[in-house]
């Protein structure tokens, strides 16, 4: 089983080192790594080149955001299944891919993910959020449930059935593949309770009051362009669970 790990970055000069280092330490040896550059000016394009032997593809060119760049990334994939690692995060450890692969084999599922760790931008020994997703029911999205997007893993005949991001739902642009994948197509997801993936602490769509209304919106979006209806507390459970992750 082929696994393409995609990174998307721009101007990450500080921090692409342990995102690609972490990829390229991993013990599951049949992996193809892309990284998609937005034209960086930092001297990030730099770091990437000293480790040019061993990515597989290398773009570097302007783009209109994130995922924008995770969509070129998904076109260029190869591999049966598909991870998305940003530039500020990186692998909890080096058996992190192979346990994926073990699951996949092992429930036949569509997609799997696991539990995610916030730790301190300066200090990535302080934790100071833990996201532990726990099992999918179905129906849990309903209830403001979502996986961390970067611990989820798809095999790439599901990007191929059911599309890539969108562009016009702003922040929530995972959250609306998610949802368009889980709760509305009904894919088939496998949960590995342990942490697959370490975030540098700083998302922007928490970071003020407007910022979350803003992704209240977004977020209200992704269900209406699915054709699908929340509850009324759906949209605010989801960052109301985030609470949680700080205990």
């Amino acid at each position: 089983m082929k696994v393409t790990i995609i990174t998307v970055v721009y101007n990450g000069r500080n921090t692409i080192s342990s995102c690609i280092d972490s990829v390229l330490m991993q013990d599951y040896d049949n992996i193809e790594y892309i990284i998609i550059d937005g034209k960086s000016s930092d001297g990030t394009i730099e770091v990437i080149r000293s480790y040019e032997n061993r990515i597989f593809r290398l773009i570097s060119e302007p783009d209109k955001g994130i995922y924008d760049a995770m969509n070129k990334g998904l076109d260029l994939a190869t591999g049966d299944v598909i991870g998305l690692l940003n530039a500020d995060d990186f692998y909890e450890s080096k058996t992190v891919i192979s346990s994926i692969v073990e699951t996949f084999k092992a429930t036949g599922a569509d997609g799997v993910f696991g539990d995610l760790q916030y730790v301190d931008a300066a200090d990535q020994s302080k934790v100071t959020r833990n996201w532990v997703a726990g099992i999918y029911k179905k129906g849990s999205f309903l209830h403001g449930w979502m996986p961390p997007h970067p611990t989820l893993f798809l095999k790439k005949s599901v990007y191929k059935n059911f599309g890539f991001f969108r562009l016009d739902i702003g922040s929530a642009a995972d959250y609306e593949l998610m949802l368009r994948f889980i709760h509305k197509a009904g894919i088939k997801i496998a949960y590995v309770p342990r942490i697959l993936v370490k975030m540098r602490a700083g998302g922007v769509s928490n970071s003020s009051i407007a910022n979350r209304l803003a992704a209240n919106r977004n977020d209200r979006k992704a269900w209406t362009v699915n054709g699908l209806n929340p509850h009324f507390y759906t949209l605010w459970l989801k960052p109301l669970r985030k609470i949680l992750q700080f205990l």
